[in-house]
């Protein structure tokens, strides 16, 4: 069968690391007919917009992309191009799986967690209103008028919507991918004891919603502040967190750190009938074009692709050649190795070269 996929290769570091996962795909026979578009910084360049039209059309149209990290400036106006486009894709379930691999530094071993992420609400929901301008100050007002709460003039403000809707959705979309994945537990992560209004509405949904599935996954929650705590001291004992927008986030990059960093990190996000694939690391602009950075996560990112398409038998050969050639440590980027300082660490194209040779079956 013939799959056509858009690939967005992004900023910073993303075009080699897209280009390396693209060719290890590839590798495994499955044919695909990529129809690459822009996003981010070049595409502002070509087209004068950060994420032209065409390049979220082309998603629409072929239902399945592949992006590599793009560039967000930190505390500025510019929203995150990453944000903007699971919404204008209604991409609701940002899926970050966190699997130990033999060869990687950690201070753990078999771990096994998948963060199941609210994607389209809570405090990136992107409502805010900046500090000094006349509407923001009527809003204070407003607020202090209705709440009996004091908020300091000059004050930002951000608002935290959680709805019943899409609470529903994602822990509907958590217990069903357990399921479908032979998964055993799911547990819901919020700081509802504090936040009784949102965090509360999602964790009074995700129990009437975990009814429905009692027969088949177990179902727990826990305090976000707790559950940070507990993934370090005892990750071993969760299988799928389901969590709101912000949480989801953060404790995606705490698993990562469990598995031994971003670097082997992979990420999907997930609509009723899109998808869209991508590394949870950033775009690294200081090491672009030195071809020196790991490819492992984005060409991970590329093997949950090849299941979603359900080409699993694919999807087995690529991650099994990732493990294979992590595990020797012998063609491997200089972050998997022992010593940074390795001088027989390989970039990331030889990496690639790497797996590919295994995918072949050349070994």
């Amino acid at each position: 069968m013939n799959y056509k996929v858009t690939l967005i290769p992004g900023d910073g570091i993303g075009p080699e690391v897209a280009e390396a996962a693209k060719r290890c795909i590839e590798a495994t026979g499955v044919s695909i007919e990529w129809e690459e578009k822009l996003a981010g910084s070049d595409a502002l360049k070509e087209t004068g917009s950060l994420l032209p039209q065409e390049t979220l059309d082309s998603v629409r149209r072929n239902k399945v992309a592949l992006k590599g990290p793009i560039v967000t400036p930190i505390g500025e106006g510019f929203r995150s191009v990453n944000v903007a486009i699971r919404h204008e894709l209604d991409l609701f379930a940002c899926v970050r799986p966190a699997k130990t691999y033999p060869g990687v530094k950690s201070c753990y071993k078999d771990i096994d967690l998948v963060i199941v992420r609210e994607n389209s609400e809570d405090l990136y929901a992107g409502i805010e209103f900046e500090q000094g301008k006349e509407n923001t100050e009527i809003l204070i007002k407003d607020i202090e008028k209705y709440s009996n709460k004091k908020i300091h003039s000059g004050s930002g403000l951000s608002i935290k919507p959680i709805s019943e809707f899409a609470t529903e959705r994602i822990v509907r979309f958590a217990f069903e991918y357990a399921i479908k994945n032979n998964r055993k537990k799911v547990t819901v992560v919020t700081k509802a004891n504090i936040m009784k209004f949102t965090d509360g509405l999602f964790l009074k949904t995700a129990r009437n919603i975990s009814k429905q599935y009692a027969s088949k996954i177990n179902f727990e929650e826990a305090l976000v502040d707790n559950m940070a705590m507990q993934l370090v001291q005892k990750p071993h004992n969760f299988d799928i967190l389901v969590l709101p927008n912000l949480y989801g986030d953060i404790l995606s990059d705490l698993c990562a750190g469990l598995i031994g960093g971003l670097g082997i990190a992979p990420g999907a996000n997930f609509g009723d009938t899109l998808a869209v694939f991508e590394a949870v690391h950033g775009s690294a602009p200081k090491y672009k074009g030195l071809n020196k950075v790991n490819p492992t996560a984005m060409i991970l990112s590329g093997v949950l692709m090849l299941r979603h398409i359900k080409e699993t038998a694919a999807a087995d050969k690529l991650e099994n050649a990732v493990r294979q050639v992590i595990s020797e440590g012998k063609f491997v980027t200089y972050d998997l190795k022992a010593d940074l300082k390795d001088a027989s660490c390989v970039g990331t194209k030889e990496m690639a070269d790497a797996i590919i040779k295994i995918v072949r079956g050349k070994q």
